[in-house]
């Protein structure tokens, strides 16, 4: 089978040098799910490559001519621009965290280059609507997001229980009206808020779940505990010990 040029939109997750001017891209894509690029010619200083490895920051949402093999692991891009320009996402030193949070949580989840529309459209939409949130909002993001990135992966939370005094089982993911046989539970207002946040369907409605930074900190600990129980292979967060020092009051 011959390389076809293909247009798709792309969420850059990661990006690593290759060689004096080039770029190793891994990019979620609209058409292929996980792929990886070489981009070459990108980190020159020369008029040509000046400041076009900028496109490739963690988080850019780019559209892409590309190069397409299903044999291939290692795709080409004939052409790439900015599909959606931020205001504040790479600028904003909060928001740029929160983004790399999510990126790196993407990363751990996506391990097979299998097309998933539904989930590229729920990464691209998020991340626009962080490039426009409050303060508050931004704060919840976090958590706003790794609740439901579960859905794309099949081991989202029953609420099912949910009612004053009930906990919540990080290992079954569900409420349970009793202490579990392990120590990874949420009790009292800690499984209260997750109730709260896992019916916020869109991010702006964060506003109305007051937390403070002990709050979210326990919740987010919990969250990388939730996906370790589910995730095969799902280890710690490297971005979870920055995003908690960065949003500390």
């Amino acid at each position: 089978m011959s390389e076809v040029l293909h247009k798709t939109k792309a969420v850059v997750l990661r990006t690593v040098k290759y060689g004096e001017t080039s770029l190793i891209v891994a990019a979620y894509t609209e058409l292929y799910g996980l792929q990886s690029y070489i981009v070459q010619g990108v980190r020159t200083s020369s008029k040509k490559g000046a400041g076009k490895a900028n496109y490739f920051q963690p988080g850019a949402i780019l559209e892409l001519v590309v190069y397409h093999h299903d044999l291939k692991n290692l795709q080409r891009i004939k052409e790439f621009r900015w599909s959606y320009l931020y205001e504040e996402l790479f600028s904003d030193v909060v928001k740029n965290s929160v983004l790399l949070y999510m990126m790196e949580l993407l990363q751990k989840c996506v391990k097979q280059p299998e097309n998933n529309p539904d989930l590229f459209y729920f990464v691209e939409d998020a991340l626009m609507q962080l490039d426009k949130a409050s303060p508050a909002v931004t704060a919840n993001f976090p958590l706003y997001f790794a609740l439901h990135l579960t859905d794309f992966f099949g081991f989202q939370m029953n609420t099912e229980n949910a009612k004053e005094g009930s906990v919540f089982d990080l290992q079954e993911g569900n409420f349970i009206h009793h202490y579990p046989q392990h120590v990874n539970y949420l009790e009292g207002e800690s499984a209260q808020l997750i109730s709260e946040l896992l019916k916020a369907m869109q991010p702006n409605e964060l506003t109305e779940i007051p937390m403070n930074y002990l709050q979210r900190r326990k919740l987010l600990e919990a969250m990388e505990v939730y996906y370790m129980y589910h995730m095969p292979e799902f280890t710690k967060m490297k971005t979870l010990q920055v995003l908690q020092q960065i949003m500390e009051p």
